[in-house]
């Protein structure tokens, strides 16, 4: 076979690192081969797939070198943060930009931007939408659909449907699947349900970089499951194996005043109503998985109780009513769905500290906190690091983890665990949960519907800015995996 891409004695170290990422890594990959790249958080999976595209050095200056570096000529990149690959403030500009570099005429975009969009089931009522106003998941389908429109010989998938709601995915693997037949594509990707049935191989590597198992996906499965279970590597039923491993009796608190409640409350933006909540009370314990699709209002919700966005309505927060001028980040923790938005420090270890030490004058104190969340969050080895170097799974443990750091009872999460291995996504939920049993309550924007399942006491569903259901979720005669 003709080889797609050929990477040979590959060594790359970023600056301030005493470690080489790759140590004399040789990869090969033939056209048409649909290849799954599977890897703890941190083990350069997005690293290796930025080299082979042509991105790394090219764009991003890494010291790196290479016996033999074969790179594919005609390529497209759909990276894990959408908003860094946008070049136009618009939605049909952005496509537009990518049709007019393939010289489609004028005449033709409109109807071939709608067919790109409709592909990926981005339903705007006005293609000229500014992006920034969109949801999360409804970027990643444009980033995908404007990769699309390349008409790539060869696709490189960074986690693409990381924040697409259940059916969402499902769409776009569907998508990728029909339109990418004879083409190449390399995908790194933590949701792998859809996935498996996609790609033919999978390439397996260790936490330093190091492939650990090559081979079709099925050999992979079936001869190598127990190293991805000691990796912390998704893989088929690790869900069903967790929760029959770590069994415990579920035990619902006494409820007594609510201590957030809402009436007729609104969230506006330019001062157009886009969620309203009629009526809603939230007691203490409560873990209240936030679900609906893309564009439904979720992550706006979530602000407008931080008061992050304009809101109108009666609104009360451990009984007493939040104004304007009322600071809300001491009782509230707050995690944003992008988690750079929330660094403000230039090393790992500072940005834990930085909350602890507005309020806490004993250094010793924040100390001992600060080591505490780096070894509970799988951190400890990127103490100074700063935040922008770590992986998107690194940043999203560093935003929820310096979050967190004052132990405020009430915490507003925005899809906590995407981009995370299967290890860390536990360890992230099992330390939720027990902060819930001591008294913390737990709003949390989710689409991993196991996650509902099994740590979920109520669940929300969100649709065109309104609350349609709100399940009470009844696990007394059920088991979920906590050790407390």
């Amino acid at each position: 076979m003709n080889p797609s891409i050929v990477v040979e004695n590959l060594r790359l170290k970023f600056p301030k690192e005493k470690e080489l990422l790759f140590k004399d890594l040789c990869v090969t990959i033939n056209k048409g081969e649909k290849v799954l790249l599977l890897g703890p958080s941190g083990c350069g999976k997005s690293t290796l797939l930025q080299v082979v595209a042509g991105i790394i050095p090219r764009s991003i200056e890494v010291p790196m070198k290479a016996e033999k570096l074969e790179l594919p000529i005609s390529s497209g990149y759909v990276f894990q943060d959408p908003d860094s690959q946008f070049c136009m403030p618009y939605v049909d500009e952005e496509i537009a930009f990518v049709l007019e570099n393939l010289h489609v005429p004028r005449e033709q975009m409109k109807e071939r931007i709608r067919e790109y969009l409709d592909l990926v089931g981005l339903q705007l009522p006005d293609l000229h939408t500014s992006i920034q106003t969109l949801s999360g998941g409804q970027k990643q389908r444009l980033a995908i659909a404007s990769i699309l429109a390349l008409e790539p010989d060869v696709l490189f998938l960074d986690e693409p449907t990381a924040m697409l709601d259940p059916e969402g995915t499902k769409d776009v693997w569907n998508t990728i699947e029909n339109l990418m037949d004879n083409q190449t594509l390399i995908i790194v990707e933590h949701k792998i349900e859809h996935v498996m049935d996609l790609v033919d191989r999978v390439i397996v590597f260790s936490p330093t970089g190091e492939i650990l198992a090559d081979g079709h996906k099925d050999e992979i499965v079936n001869t190598h499951l127990p190293l991805l279970r000691e990796h912390g590597i998704w893989y088929p039923g690790v869900w069903d194996e967790y929760m029959n491993q770590h069994q415990r009796s579920y035990s619902q608190q006494e409820n007594h005043s609510p201590i957030l409640t809402v009436r007729e409350f609104e969230v506006n933006r330019k001062k157009e109503v886009i969620v309203h909540l009629p009526t809603a009370d939230v007691f203490a314990h409560e873990w209240i998985a936030i679900t609906g699709e893309n564009g439904a209002g979720k992550s706006s919700l979530l602000q407008g109780f931080m008061q992050l966005l304009e809101t109108k309505g009666d609104y009360h927060l451990f009984g007493t009513e939040v104004t304007k001028k009322r600071e809300l980040f001491t009782e509230l923790a707050y995690v944003f769905q992008n988690p750079e938005f929330q660094f403000v420090t230039n090393s790992v270890y500072d940005e834990l500290a930085h909350s602890l030490r507005l309020f806490e004058a004993e250094e010793k104190h924040v100390q001992a906190k600060v080591e505490e969340m780096l070894e509970r969050f799988s951190l400890k080895e990127h103490r100074d690091k700063h935040p922008y170097q770590l992986s998107m799974g690194q940043k999203r443990r560093l935003s929820v983890a310096s979050t967190i750091m004052q132990d405020q009872q009430l915490l507003l999460l925005d899809e906590p665990t995407f981009g995370q291995d299967s290890k860390n996504t536990f360890a992230l939920l099992e330390h939720l949960e027990r902060s819930r049993q001591k008294g913390a309550t737990i709003l949390m924007i989710t689409h991993d519907e196991k996650i509902v399942e099994q740590f979920a006491t109520r669940k929300w569903v969100i649709s065109q800015g309104r609350l349609i259901e709100d399940i009470q979720i009844n696990k007394s005669e059920e088991s979920i995996a906590i050790h407390v």
